[in-house]
């Protein structure tokens, strides 16, 4: 073998060395820790800021946020296909196998165009529209015109909320749209001028400040608002948590810390909720 073939097989085994090297996952490089979040549509779009913030910290983290209502959370976080859960309510007697870690407060309101001008509603006149004792916007100071009635599907966590409020039966209900996510149900709404919905606060306020034909209406002589919400007034709250089944590994408790610290106090009022006193 001559002295030029050894030096060419020299150059390409370092070549091949080289790119060995970059292709290769190092220690500081490797493939990033994953945790993956998945439910309530109410939550998702402030856990994907909060994930963000914590990514931009932590740069060998990945996290993934999938909707699919809470049902799906509590689902996914039983069958270990998601890291945490997202419920849009408080826990259940019979939920005890789960865990609920607390990340903002909301409230559910009454929509209805923003060409209506009905400005309040009463809790027994919600019962009448829902079941269809009422069934013109006339009868309550309106136009005369027939009431659209929007309803959340089965799995919603709005749903459960209303219903239980309300002391509704929700097989008893006969509504012409039923809607799943908040954002559909504020388009729905805002897509109908006869048309009469329930919807998370925050999420409603964001709608109205980024040009959506609705408006939040009084409930029982309280304004929806995320201020109201904030001082307990509103009559129709929730909590916004967080859900673990079982042991925690140390990559559900580091980022749960993070989500349930002042530092996203910021991202959670962005979302127009309420963070919870720390």
């Amino acid at each position: 073998m001559t002295a030029r073939t050894l030096t060419l097989l020299a150059i390409l085994a370092a070549a091949a060395a080289a790119i060995f090297f970059f292709l290769s996952p190092s220690s500081e490089d490797g493939e990033k820790t994953r945790l993956t979040l998945t439910g309530s549509s109410t939550i998702a779009p402030l856990a994907l800021e909060i994930a963000k913030r914590y990514e931009k910290q932590n740069g060998t983290v990945r996290i993934d946020v999938e909707t699919g209502g809470s049902s799906r959370g509590m689902a996914d976080a039983r069958k270990g296909l998601a890291d945490i859960g997202m419920v849009s309510r408080s826990l259940k007697a019979d939920e005890a196998d789960l865990t609920g870690h607390l990340l903002a407060r909301d409230g559910v309101g009454i929509i209805v165009h923003a060409s209506n001008p009905i400005e309040a509603i009463t809790g027994a006149e919600v019962v009448s529209i829902y079941k269809r004792e009422i069934t013109s916007w006339e009868t309550l100071g309106g136009p005369d015109a027939g009431i659209v009635l929007i309803h959340k599907a089965e799995g919603r966590s709005t749903l459960e909320v209303f219903l239980d409020h309300f002391k509704l039966d929700n097989p008893s209900i006969k509504p012409d749209v039923i809607v799943g996510d908040n954002e559909q149900g504020i388009k729905t709404v805002a897509a109908n001028p006869q048309g009469i919905g329930y919807v998370s606060i925050g999420t409603a306020e964001v709608a109205i400040e980024n040009g959506a034909a609705i408006k939040l209406i009084k409930l029982d002589g309280v304004e929806a608002s995320t201020a109201t919400v904030a001082d307990g007034s509103f009559p129709m709250a929730r909590e916004l948590n967080l859900v673990t089944h079982g042991n925690i590994p140390e990559k559900t408790t580091a980022f749960l810390a993070f989500a349930q610290s002042a530092e996203v106090d910021d991202l959670i009022k962005g979302q127009s909720f309420v963070p919870p006193r720390r």
